[in-house]
């Protein structure tokens, strides 16, 4: 290998050439795929440890807690780069999701040291931080000794940022000035349309526009195929089930959870417009949903549409992402479209799910585990993950303009990078954050299942959660 190739690594891991310049000189090299890689690897990880002690902890081992994902599966992928970088050990315990959550709740709560850092969802913050069982965050972002200069926190999308920051009052803005860090954003996921596309054209139907048209084409795909169903979403009695399409369908329409007022909290879901909006969701599921709806969880949505079940979801544009590929039987065919829910909103307004990284307050080597954390957010990894493996979506904007990825994504997924820029502008946390979230939108979902099943009427069913929840929002002091 001459010295002149080395120094075009180098010069592009310093960012002073482009990729596609790397990519031709290698090519009249005759440089073998492999290699590449290597050097690029190499390259990169001597690129970052130039003005930085990444071996400051040499030696130490780091225990990670891990939900079943294919985020996970990027940062397994690329761990010995940051081993090469750092000296540490980097050791795991992954679990899928219907028990992963618990499972961070025993670590967190018993007080133990065996985990130093962890994957968590944003709203998980909202009951770990006021309860002294993550660490925040600004400490090390703010201290250059400790975090590297080219780290680029600004880099980090900011609804993500803002959305993973909290002072911890009920209610509060998400990204005060004096909100504290809870995790940091790793890979998110937007709500809107996937659909099939023979599917659509077989039964004539054009992707829906919003919610009422969804209802009718939903209902006519249903009819017209003569097996699969026309929308898949979620209806287990969990929190899982209020996050994803509905509540971004519902925050399109200009509602709200609570009401916030003087620092209290008042249930705000059995407003007029909100009773309209359920109406028009339960019919949806009702008429056009899958038989047994009431268990249905992300994986279930999911698989159906790979499998040819369903003709649309209306949920994670990632997990449409990963059903149009691997070995499912749909992979290819299906397509993407960004998706607002209210025929008078002017833009798409998804609620969105932040895999993040957070630090156990309990670990013994925080400052290690931050060196961990820094490394799996940068934008090296996430460029890595992005470009290689199914690291969707990124969370870093410099990723969001790399050709490489972009060129990737749009080949292979119809519409994917189309309705991910129209909806990622007004994306964040639609919720209100307060340390009762679980549970609360827990009893949402039991009341929409009670709905679609008819044993209580939409308005009805809405005046006792907001009667129920008020209630419990009194006895916790923050009514």
């Amino acid at each position: 290998m001459s010295q002149d190739m080395k120094d075009w690594f180098k010069a592009y891991a310093e960012r002073r050439i482009s990729r596609r310049e790397l990519l031709e000189k290698s090519a009249k090299l005759g440089l073998a795929a492999g290699t590449f890689s290597t050097l690029l690897n190499h390259a990169t990880t001597t690129a970052l440890a130039a003005d930085f002690n990444w071996q400051a902890y040499k030696g130490k081992t780091l225990k990670l807690l891990l939900n079943k994902h294919p985020y996970a599966d990027a940062m397994i992928a690329d761990l010995d780069n940051f081993k090469k970088l750092t000296g540490m050990n980097v050791t795991y315990d992954i679990f899928p999701e219907d028990v992963y959550f618990d499972k961070v709740v025993a670590a967190l709560s018993s007080k133990s040291s065996q985990y130093d850092a962890f994957m968590t969802g944003a709203y998980m913050t909202w009951s770990y931080g006021p309860s002294g069982w993550v660490t925040d965050l600004n400490e090390y972002l703010k201290d250059p000794k400790k975090t590297a200069p080219n780290y680029n926190w600004n880099d980090v999308l900011p609804g993500l940022r803002a959305s993973t920051s909290w002072n911890g009052v009920p209610g509060a803005e998400l990204g005060s000035s004096d909100a504290k860090q809870w995790c940091i954003p790793w890979g998110y996921e937007l709500n809107s349309i996937t659909y099939n596309k023979n599917m659509l054209a077989k039964a004539g139907v054009k992707p829906p526009q919003n919610l009422p048209d969804l209802v009718d084409k939903a209902a006519m795909l249903t009819k017209k195929l003569g097996g699969p169903y026309g929308i898949g979403v979620r209806g287990s009695r969990s929190w899982a089930t209020i996050h994803p399409g509905f509540l971004s369908g519902y925050a399109n329409y200009g509602q709200k959870d609570f009401n916030v007022s003087g620092g209290k909290l008042k249930a705000a879901m059995n407003t007029k417009e909100s009773k309209e909006f359920h109406k028009l969701w339960v019919k949806m599921i009702q008429e056009s949903g899958p038989k047994n709806w009431s268990t249905y969880t992300w994986y279930q949505v999911g698989t159906d549409l790979g499998a040819g079940a369903s003709a649309m979801i209306f949920d994670a544009d990632i997990l449409g992402y990963f059903m149009n590929g691997g070995d499912n039987k749909e992979r290819g065919n299906l397509a993407f479209t960004a998706f607002a829910a209210n025929p008078a909103a002017k833009n798409p307004t998804p609620n969105v799910w932040i895999w993040s990284l957070a630090m156990s307050n309990f670990s013994t080597q925080k400052d290690a585990a931050w060196y961990f954390m820094q490394w799996a957010s940068s934008q090296e990894h996430d460029l890595f993950g992005a470009r290689k493996m199914d690291f969707v979506n990124p969370v870093r904007q410099s990723v969001w303009k790399d050709n490489e990825f972009r060129t990737r994504i749009d080949k292979s997924y119809s519409g994917y990078l189309a309705q991910h820029d129209a909806s990622a502008p007004h994306a964040k946390i639609y919720f209100t954050p307060q340390p009762l979230f679980s549970d609360l939108t827990t009893q949402w979902a039991e009341t929409l299942q009670n709905m679609v099943a008819k044993q209580v009427p939409v308005e009805e069913g809405l005046d006792k959660l907001a009667a129920n929840i008020d209630k419990q929002l009194k006895d916790a002091g923050l009514a």
